[in-house]
């Protein structure tokens, strides 16, 4: 006699999705030497680009939440790697502002295709229907968080 797997909880199911995803990502940036807390400096800072406020390494450890030491270390990493360029800042000469280089914006694409095509899989059994129902309600339970 088989028993019947229990029922797991939406939030249950989203942390296991999530931690595939996560765990693909961080395979994807191998290639590249860098590591999941560079990949995230990396992230932080390639969607940043389009926004119309500097972004400094105080700034860039507030949304990593870590040391800013060890954001100096970060970003060194990836000024080695020529991903990203510090710059004095326009507005405030005494800041340093962090932008990503042409080759830092070759792999910002890079990955973003990578992370794409690496998980169409994960969403290969829904229909378009249920894929399109999905985003909106996924981003229907962001935005209310995101408000509260």
């Amino acid at each position: 006699m088989t028993t019947k797997a229990p029922e797991r909880d939406l939030g249950s199911m989203l942390v296991e999705l999530t931690r595939l995803i996560r765990r693909r990502s961080h395979a994807a940036l191998e290639p590249y030497g860098l590591s999941p807390a560079q990949g995230r400096a990396f992230r932080v800072i390639s969607h940043h680009r389009d926004a119309d406020e500097e972004l400094r390494l105080s700034g860039l450890a507030e949304r990593l939440r870590i040391a800013p030491r060890s954001t100096t270390e970060v970003v060194d990493r990836l000024e080695t790697l020529g991903l990203v360029r510090r710059s004095p800042s326009p507005s405030d000469r005494r800041a340093t502002v962090l932008t990503l280089t042409d080759k830092g914006e070759q792999l910002r694409r890079t990955l973003d295709r990578r992370r794409v095509e690496s998980t169409e899989d994960l969403f290969a059994s829904l229909s378009a229907t249920e894929r399109a129902t999905l985003g909106r309600l996924l981003r229907k339970a962001l935005d209310a968080a995101d408000a509260g």
